[in-house]
């Protein structure tokens, strides 16, 4: 490994120590586990090709693209999905677990603007949640996103520095089953 810091260069026998050299970042806090995630060009012998097969930490695999090649998701989409998921995790374990709510539906919408220049960073997101149900809090609800936003969602963290985020909900009733 080289101690200029410019890029380094290695043969695929290299590769597990290029990697060990790489994670070594994460040393000191060995005992918390990482997010881990790579990107393979999918066809490296198309010139014009920029599609990439993603594998994540935990084994899954999904193609991403950009406009021209509409393959995938751009990896900007892949952004406000994690936003959705994120809080929508959240929210839906504190309505269901902690506010005994009984949610029969539930989604999540997210749009963001962004930036003129690059990098194109989020700059204004909103975030919609609607959940149904027979006898749903709105309190619940509200206490339920704010303490997503507040404490648990670590994309919308990551967010905040850049972007003014504006969440609202709706509730649907339905009938009890």
């Amino acid at each position: 490994m080289s101690g200029s810091g410019g890029p380094v260069l290695e043969t695929a026998e290299g590769t597990n120590a290029l990697w060990n050299e790489f994670w070594k970042v994460g040393d000191a806090r060995a005992n918390v586990p990482g997010i881990r995630a790579r990107v393979i060009l999918s066809q490296p012998a198309r010139l014009n090709n920029r599609q990439f097969v993603v594998e994540t930490g935990s084994g899954h695999h999904f193609v991403i693209d950009d406009a021209a090649g509409h393959t995938g998701p751009k990896p900007i989409e892949l952004v406000a999905a994690a936003l959705a998921g994120c809080t929508a995790f959240d929210v839906i374990t504190i309505l269901r677990n902690k506010k005994r709510q009984v949610v029969s539906a539930y989604e999540v919408r997210v749009e963001a603007e962004q930036a003129e220049r690059p990098p194109q960073v989020f700059v204004a997101v909103r975030i919609h949640h609607i959940v149904s149900g027979p006898d749903i809090d709105p309190a619940a609800v509200s206490e339920a996103i704010r303490i997503s936003e507040e404490k648990y969602c670590s994309v919308e963290a990551m967010l905040k520095p850049n972007a003014v985020l504006r969440t609202t909900f709706e509730i649907i009733r339905e009938p009890a089953l």
